[in-house]
């Protein structure tokens, strides 16, 4: 076997592996799954008028832990008044973890 070879093979092998840590080893969910998540939860109480998300994690205290997540909001119209929810969604599990509610005019 010539050392050429032996190199090539070598660097590709060094290439994929790369590749797969960095794709199979996400440490976060994508920010369209927390929205899916958060959309799912409201609509099971109602439909929806909009939502949106920030794409990037970021810290959030909970009982006193810095965990990251993901910041959500949702809109809904609830006899005659615009309602606005601002979500956290653990970036990790994707678990809802809290839910601040406030009513706009």
């Amino acid at each position: 076997m010539k050392l050429r070879h032996f190199l090539l093979g070598a660097g590709v092998g060094l290439c994929a592996a790369i590749a797969v840590k960095k794709y199979a080893m996400k440490p976060y969910i994508s920010s369209e799954k927390a929205l899916r998540i958060v959309k799912a939860a409201f609509k099971q109480r109602g439909p929806i008028d909009g939502s949106w998300i920030y794409t990037e994690p970021e810290p959030y205290q909970v009982n006193g832990e810095t965990i990251q997540v993901y910041k959500t909001g949702v809109t809904r119209s609830a006899f005659g008044e615009l309602e606005q929810y601002e979500v956290m969604v653990n970036a990790k599990t994707g678990q809802i973890v809290d839910v601040i509610d406030s009513v706009a005019s």
